[in-house]
């Protein structure tokens, strides 16, 4: 059984905010805000609009100017980040117990009272437009777009969550603050909190800046959940040393009880370095320098991806080589024996312990069980549930997930 070193509570306030006190002890307090939008909330003239409110919001408040702003952000001497995601925004600050205080009263004012100043507003349009533009120099970033953009008809994760360039050039102030107003309220958001402070300190200490958060209602959204379609597609890109190739499989109507054993699956498959693709590509046939997966289990994206960069004269053999291992998983030839499975339970456990330890990880793990309406203990019941895992249940999984892939492949 798990000893935990820590507590949680939830709260409310009048005006609907959720908010999740977690007692541990520790020097380093960290705060969680997350508003529930994020880019597949967008229809098709709004993509990237989540992700430039985002940016705006480190641009000023009515009381603070940009530069205020981040120099009190700044002087905490901790560390503060956002990030924008397929079904949520997220604004982060770790620091000092001692700051606590200051920590909540910057984060909620830039919340609750963004400036949306129109000088900053035409600046962080050139920095958004320059990051997209990067992005298209990033082959592996490039290669995961591409794939998306393929593997969908309708899906909203067809298009990147920075959205489209046209977009972003053509957004005025009043659009991003009607986005704004219509999705950040109280009662469609959630605050977390890590702190040794006793839970009702902790939480009167939210009360006092976001009970000044006026309620709204709560928008509801239908999200499509479209698979990928079964293609292989290449794309040419000049100047290239490297090509990539990218497998994409949906898994929406997995059961809850098939979860746990695909992230084992995908740890043995492609997470870990001495994984089965790794052994099969790298170590056996020299075909590449790396090869991974990445799975996203959250309730509305439900994705696995096999990425990997080879030179152009080893793309049907690397392709090969995946499909061979994968084939080989599914008919249980690469058996996945009981040290192995021994070795994936003592892995998923490292991780789950070190999320527990870690203030920052803590209190983000939290956030998204909560905004996702998942049990926030459910790592506890994972860590029993790994002990009675067999062999069945993961060769069950892949046959269920591993089939009619997407592939791209972006050649020069």
């Amino acid at each position: 059984m798990l000893k935990l070193n820590f507590d949680v509570k939830r709260h409310f306030l009048d005006n609907g905010l959720e908010v999740i006190t977690i007692k541990k002890d520790t020097k380093i307090t960290s705060i969680n805000v997350g508003v529930k939008v994020g880019s597949l909330y967008e229809e098709i003239n709004e993509k990237g609009i989540s992700h430039f409110i985002e940016h705006m919001l480190f641009k000023g408040t009515k009381s603070r100017t940009y530069e205020e702003l981040n120099d009190e952000l700044e002087f905490l001497g901790g560390e503060y980040n956002a990030y924008t995601d397929y079904t949520s925004t997220v604004y982060t600050i770790s620091c000092l117990e001692e700051e606590i205080k200051n920590a909540i009263s910057i984060l909620g004012d830039m919340i609750i009272n963004p400036a949306f100043n129109s000088d900053e507003l035409e600046k962080e349009r050139g920095v958004i437009l320059a990051e997209m533009r990067a992005s298209k120099d990033d082959i592996e970033d490039l290669s995961f777009k591409r794939t998306n953009e393929i593997a969908f008809n309708k899906n909203p994760l067809k298009y990147d969550v920075a959205g489209l360039e046209e977009n972003v050039k053509s957004y005025k102030r009043k659009d991003l603050l009607n986005y704004y107003n219509k999705y950040y309220l109280p009662n469609n958001s959630l605050v977390t909190i890590v702190s040794s402070y006793n839970h009702s300190e902790a939480f009167e200490e939210i009360k006092k800046v976001f009970s000044k958060w006026k309620i709204g209602e709560s928008p509801e959204k239908l999200f499509v959940k479209e698979h990928n379609l079964q293609k292989s597609v290449t794309t040419i890109k000049d100047n290239i040393e490297q090509n990539t190739i990218v497998y994409l499989y949906t898994f929406y109507n997995l059961s809850k009880d098939l979860e746990l054993p695909l992230r084992i699956l995908n740890h043995r498959l492609g997470e870990s370095s001495n994984s089965l693709l790794f052994r099969e590509v790298r170590e056996k046939r020299g075909l590449a320098y790396d090869i991974y997966t990445s799975i996203d289990m959250t309730n509305n994206v439900k994705t696995l991806y096999i990425y990997t960069a080879v030179g152009e004269d080893d793309l049907n053999s690397a392709i090969e080589a995946i499909d061979e291992t994968i084939i080989s998983v599914k008919n249980g030839d690469l058996s996945i024996g009981e040290r192995d499975l021994e070795l994936m339970k003592k892995v998923h456990k490292t991780a789950v312990i070190s999320t527990l330890e870690d203030p920052s990880e803590l209190c983000n793990y939290m956030l998204h069980q909560a905004l996702d309406k998942e049990d926030i203990y459910e790592f506890v019941d994972d860590m029993e549930k790994l002990n009675g895992l067999d062999i069945n249940k993961i060769n069950e999984v892949a046959n269920t997930v591993l089939n009619n892939p997407t592939i791209h492949i972006l050649k020069s």
